[in-house]
């Protein structure tokens, strides 16, 4: 496998390869031990932590290969140095830790837009301390085959990244169950409103519930302000409401 240039996750640092079996210890020509685990499984494929933070990478690693022993792993500082182990195997896949980094930033979403096309097929995971959902959605929408936070255990990491490796895509339940409540608001906030009024009265609606002056609703909607005063009078009917306070009021008491 030929990758380019890594993109900026990391800057290069010493990896560390870890695998099941005989414990070993190696220095590098800068003084700082490399640490590889020899043994393993050749086919069960090779997963490939990148982070520049070596103890974040290191630590990631052995809780990976402790959960469980058959899983070979490579910690290293970038892209770049993983391609120039002379023996590295063909990995199965990437966990990209970021850290505090947020995927909604521009430089951030590029550098791992970057980073799943430069890796191909290989399933990448993003491993990041937040958990809301915005980040979740747009690691997924860079291409990431998962997304693990921080706040997890080792071993819903590692079933995480056995998902990735066998074609699924994983999210926190967190997500899952945050997205559910945002869905279940918006749903409901609409329920209300469905069969009341007509399509132009529900603009009305909308901007009345927040406070604008009849010029700014017939402005916004592109309307006479005679036709919005109309429209006013129509949910006023339908809510049997004698002024605009009490439609308000109405609206608020359906949208509870």
């Amino acid at each position: 496998m030929v990758y380019s240039q890594n993109p900026d996750f990391s800057n290069g640092a010493t990896g560390v390869a870890i695998h099941n079996g005989h414990n070993g210890h190696l220095a590098d020509s800068s003084g700082v031990g490399k640490i590889r685990l020899e043994g393993g499984h050749p086919n069960e494929g090779l997963v490939v932590i990148i982070d520049k933070r070596a103890l974040e990478r290191e630590c990631l690693a052995r809780g990976l290969v402790e959960h469980n022993p058959s899983l070979r792993v490579s910690a290293v500082g970038s892209l770049d140095e993983f391609h120039n182990i002379a023996d590295a195997a063909e990995p199965s896949a990437f966990l990209v830790l970021l850290g505090a980094k947020r995927v909604t930033d521009q430089s951030v979403r590029a550098e791992l837009l970057h980073f799943v096309s430069e890796v191909g097929a290989v399933p990448v995971i993003v491993v990041a301390d937040s958990d809301e959902p915005g980040e979740i959605l747009a690691a997924l929408e860079s291409g990431a085959r998962g997304y693990i936070p921080t706040s997890v255990t080792v071993k819903v990491a590692a079933e995480a990244t056995g998902l990735a490796r066998a074609g699924g895509i994983f999210v926190p339940a967190s997500c899952v169950l945050a997205l559910r409540e945002i869905i279940h608001a918006t749903a409901s906030s609409a329920r209300p409103l469905t069969g009341m009024f007509t399509t132009r009265e529900a603009a009305v609606v909308e901007a009345l519930r927040k406070g604008k002056a009849n010029k700014i609703i017939a402005y916004e909607l592109n309307l006479c302000e005679s036709t919005v005063k109309v429209h006013i009078r129509n949910i006023m009917k339908k809510l049997k409401a004698t002024n605009r306070t009490e439609v308000a009021y109405k609206l608020r008491e359906m949208m509870l």
